[in-house]
């Protein structure tokens, strides 16, 4: 018994080994396990300094979002680990070879009476542009357009300067205002000022303002009978105050303004171009994003990236400044797309359309919200990172430091001189630039499908990168900016100006005319064989129309609110456009009380609006 005992305790025994031995051994596998947990759940996307360089390229590298903070890592895998070369290239990727085939065109027809023919004598139009450099730049167009309309001569228009970010850029310290009278010499007379007897003007001009959308046969009821009785008409606000819906010549009229005859000043030019140069200079392609990420863009979305109440007190505090503005469910703008992605949602679309993290990425944007925290994982996805601050030095940034309109213009040519240019909105520059760049040989231009990617991005982690980025590129598709995308039901024309892009024989080969008119209105791009003067009915997007209002570049300072509640007065009569309003309406509008250069408009409540 007792040694069957013994036996028994002696198989409990535990080996003898030195002490020194065990906890050599002990220690060895706490920082095997300590290594194997920091590869597991480290974050190199919160820490710059772990970006991947051209030195040390890890084959991939594992991505958590930032945002999320109260995720559960249970609900996660360990598997999203994103390559340094990107996904599966989309093809082309920095360029379509679509795009030989089509060219822009904007010549006027051989119907198209000069401007000596056209204009009538003691008419004189005066525009008043509204908001920052993108915006007034639609309002410069359209007003070329409208004096056209009115048989007027135009004076060169006025650029908003009492707004609140308070730029005192006149049109010429923007923009070449001599090439601008002499290019549309041919289709719309311009003067620099009113003419003066006896060194005063001759007439004060007699101010009103037009609806939105307005049709040329609305500005022949509303404007017409003031400039006739008047002679000298201003037109305040005055930015998307002319139809989408117009014949072809005048839409050829807005593209000869837009892409020909509003050109920077050699000053601004000089500077642009030489930021292009050094951007080509450290690579042969690069990308230029504009990111609209500031605390503006984000509070007038009205949407919430996860913050919590700070973020829900600061950027509710920015919003208030627009009154006019409602609740929003910021779920709903998300899943409606109204939402700009993030820094490192864009980052992570990019790297699964095959940009890898040598890529050279321009950035135009103002004070990110957030800061460098908000900026770093695309930072670290694309560690190549420039913006024109960086490019540039402090002397040469100088002359254009001070003015919001002049920095925002450098950042456009930039972005239109950009092998790739991705927009995180469809504001104002983006919808100019997306135009601009399909008119001068569709250069690529990405535009993220927000509404199918809201709820792809914030289960990213669930599944493998390979599923992710198959998923990002199918829905892309349509958003790439080639020129026979189909988008049924959006854009306007300053994004997709269908009058003035025309096919190569090569595709007009390949259908008849038939199939020809109709890719032609489903794709936006015109079809060579149009009659000149054919009204086409050019869709636009009302989901998109919030957008319109906020441009790039000249963000609200925090602090400074709006003066005098001239914000509030902005959309005072209609936004839609209605060829239909009674006589009585335009009859109204027309009796505007008005006292040298202070506008007192008539407050209309209006059925329905």
């Amino acid at each position: 018994m007792g040694l069957q005992r013994r036996r028994r305790l002696e198989r409990r025994v535990v080996p003898s080994v030195p002490v020194p031995a065990a906890l050599s051994a002990a220690a060895l596998l706490l920082l095997f396990g300590l290594a194997s947990h920091s590869l597991l759940t480290s974050s190199p996307l919160l820490d710059a300094s772990a970006a991947p360089t051209p030195r040390t390229k890890p084959s991939s590298i594992l991505l958590k979002n930032p945002v999320e903070l109260q995720r559960n890592a249970a609900g996660a895998i360990d598997v999203f680990r994103v390559p340094s070369g990107g996904g599966g290239p989309v093809a082309d990727l920095w360029g379509s070879k679509l795009s030989k085939d089509y060219y822009g065109c904007s010549n006027a027809s051989s119907g198209f009476a000069t401007a000596e023919s056209n204009t009538l004598p003691d008419r004189y139009l005066m525009i008043a542009t509204s908001g920052g450099l993108n915006q007034q730049r639609t309002g410069i167009t359209d007003a070329v357009v409208a004096a056209r309309i009115l048989k007027a001569t135009l004076v060169v228009p006025i650029l908003d300067q009492k707004s609140f970010w308070k730029d005192a850029s006149d049109f010429a310290d923007i923009f070449d205002v001599d090439w601008f009278i002499t290019t549309l010499r041919k289709d719309v007379e311009i003067i620099k000022q009113l003419p003066e007897k006896g060194g005063k003007i001759i007439r004060t001009p007699y101010t009103m303002r037009v609806p939105r959308k307005c049709t040329p046969r609305c500005y022949e009821s509303r404007v017409l009978p003031a400039l006739t009785k008047k002679h000298v008409v201003k037109l305040t606000k005055f930015d998307y105050r002319l139809s989408n819906k117009l014949e072809t010549d005048l839409q050829k009229l807005r593209c000869r303004v837009n892409y020909h005859s509003l050109k920077f000043t050699d000053q601004i030019q000089v500077v642009g171009d030489m930021l292009i140069q050094r951007m080509k200079a450290k690579s042969k392609h690069f990308i230029a994003l504009h990111l609209r990420f500031e605390p503006d863009m984000l509070a007038f979305s009205g949407c919430y990236y996860g913050g919590g109440e700070k973020e829900k007190t600061e950027l509710g505090a920015i919003r208030k400044r627009w009154k006019s503005l409602h609740t929003r469910n910021p779920e709903k703008e998300r899943r409606h797309g109204k939402c700009p992605l993030t820094p490192e949602e864009i980052g992570l679309m990019l790297r699964t359309l095959g940009f890898g993290n040598d890529v050279h990425l321009y950035v135009a944007s103002g004070e990110i919200y957030g800061g460098e925290e908000t900026l770093a994982p695309l930072k670290t996805l694309f560690p190549n990172f420039y913006s024109k601050e960086t490019l540039a030095t402090e002397e040469e940034l100088a002359p254009f430091s001070s003015y919001s309109s002049r920095m925002a213009a450098l950042d456009f040519i930039v972005c239109d001189g950009s092998d790739v240019f991705v927009t995180n909105n469809n504001g104002n520059m983006a919808r100019i630039l997306a135009g601009r760049r399909r008119y001068f040989g569709h250069k690529r231009t990405i535009r993220p499908n927000a509404k199918k990617l809201y709820s792809l991005f914030p289960n990213r982690t669930k599944m493998t990168w390979e599923t992710f980025s198959s998923k990002v590129r199918t829905f892309q598709k349509g958003f790439m900016g080639e020129p026979d995308e189909l988008r049924p039901g959006r854009g306007e024309f300053h994004e997709y100006p269908a009058a003035c892009i025309c096919e190569g024989s090569k595709v007009a080969a390949h259908s008849n005319s038939n199939d020809q008119t109709e890719v032609s209105h489903k794709n936006g791009i015109s079809n060579v064989s149009r009659s000149a003067g054919e009204a086409i009915d050019y869709h636009s997007s009302n989901e998109d129309s919030d957008w319109i209002d906020l441009d790039y570049g000249e963000n609200t300072p925090l602090g400074r609110s709006f003066s005098n509640g001239t914000e509030s007065e902005y959309d005072i009569f209609i936004r839609q456009e209605d060829p239909e309003l009674d006589e009585n309406l335009a009859e109204e509008l027309l009796t505007v009380d008005i006292q040298g250069e202070k506008e007192k408009p008539k407050i209309l409540r209006i059925k329905g609006d």
